[in-house]
């Protein structure tokens, strides 16, 4: 073996590296921002935002809603005068939990009775559900627990039937069936890798075959290459989609409780993002590898910030911020709230418009850069 031909191929190959800056970018601080978000998210959900409807208004019931929030489990955030106002909190997903306590509360426990409290919960996410549903049927024990103490200390009789009632609901999955969850956010996350990865590839590869030069000396406008590229690729992430509507429906029971219609807009909507952000990477990168790389810094993120895997409510506030630029979470919210929840425009139209803003920037983007290159 001779050494110094080894290294001689070594040293060309660590110059070769280094040389490109974007192999460089993409080797070394992918690493790194993957262990930075999985240090800083968790599963576990806290402070969940919750919506309380106090008919009450004593301090008994006062002291019921410390006893949630010192759970460090619900976070209490609106305050509703009507059923239809927690519900609307609930299926718009600006809460993930519901409080009711009725008119009676107090005067009931001074009867040395059991009033009933309602505690709802947006079941979409199963596990986060069952936490939290375990966790306010321990809060009712709790302070059934310390009033029959009370009662014992002050009477030397315990008094079985005084205590609170937590009577706990599980909203849209009943079941708490782990898959309603899941399936539709695969639906999104395939949707994203799929659609990036195919208007990435056909302009990549493209360069690295020669074609696109002989497309761009013909006659052809830019905006036509473009939109002639991405008709095809919009329709197969059409088939994709109903394909995987049909699996979800057929062999994993997930039932679609909303529009269709609206789901197959939006879903058209979020490929102007998808579509945008693989050209967007073609124009940068000169080869198929560099484009792999340079994507990751874009899907791996977004994967992780969006909540198909972490909820954002359990997020860092720094990273809750940065999940808002990321389209796929807008993308879950609509489409796990059309699927699993069933509901309409009238409460994603927030979602649906921030969505439509971010595709339309990001292919914007894309299709001035892509013209600027070819021109």
């Amino acid at each position: 073996m001779n050494f110094r031909r080894m290294w001689t191929i070594a040293v060309k190959e660590y110059v070769q590296f280094f040389r490109d800056r974007r192999t460089v970018m993409a080797t070394m601080l992918m690493p790194l921002i993957q262990v930075v978000l999985y240090g800083y998210l968790s599963s576990d959900v806290r402070y969940q935002p919750t919506v309380v409807w106090d008919l009450s208004q004593t301090s008994e019931s006062r002291q019921l809603l410390a006893a949630f929030t010192n759970s460090q489990y619900f976070s209490i955030k609106y305050n509703a005068t009507s059923m239809h106002d927690v519900v609307s909190r609930i299926e718009g997903g600006q809460a993930l939990a519901g409080i009711v306590i009725p008119p009676d509360y107090a005067k009931l426990l001074h009867r040395k009775q059991s009033p009933e409290v309602m505690v709802a919960v947006d079941a979409s996410d199963a596990t986060a559900a069952r936490t939290s549903l375990s966790v306010a049927q321990a809060i009712g024990s709790s302070l059934s627990g310390t009033l029959v103490i009370k009662e014992l200390k002050m009477n030397g009789v315990p008094i079985p039937k005084i205590g609170v009632d937590v009577r706990t609901r599980a909203w849209y999955n009943p079941a708490l069936r782990q898959e309603v969850f899941i399936v539709p956010g695969v639906l999104a996350l395939v949707m994203q890798f799929t659609m990036t990865f195919l208007s990435m590839s056909t302009i990549v590869r493209e360069r690295e075959l020669g074609t696109l030069e002989q497309l761009v000396v013909s006659p052809i406008q830019p905006w036509e290459l473009m939109l002639g590229k991405m008709i095809p690729l919009i329709t197969i992430g059409f088939i994709n989609v109903t394909m995987i509507l049909l699996l979800a429906v057929f062999w994993f029971g997930v039932p679609i409780a909303g529009s269709l219609g609206l789901l197959y807009l939006t879903v058209f909507i979020f490929f102007f993002t998808t579509l945008g952000m693989g050209t967007l990477v073609s124009t940068i990168a000169k080869t198929y590898i560099q484009a792999v790389q340079l994507i990751q810094f874009f899907l791996m993120p977004s994967m992780l910030l969006s909540g198909f895997i972490f909820p954002v409510a359990a997020m860092p506030p720094a990273l809750q911020a940065l999940s808002y630029l990321v389209p796929l979470t807008y993308f879950l919210t609509i489409v796990r709230g059309i699927i699993i929840k069933g509901v309409g425009i009238e409460y994603l139209w927030p979602q649906i418009v921030l969505l439509l803003l971010l595709g339309l920037a990001v292919f914007t983007t894309a299709v001035l850069r892509f013209r600027k290159r070819i021109d």
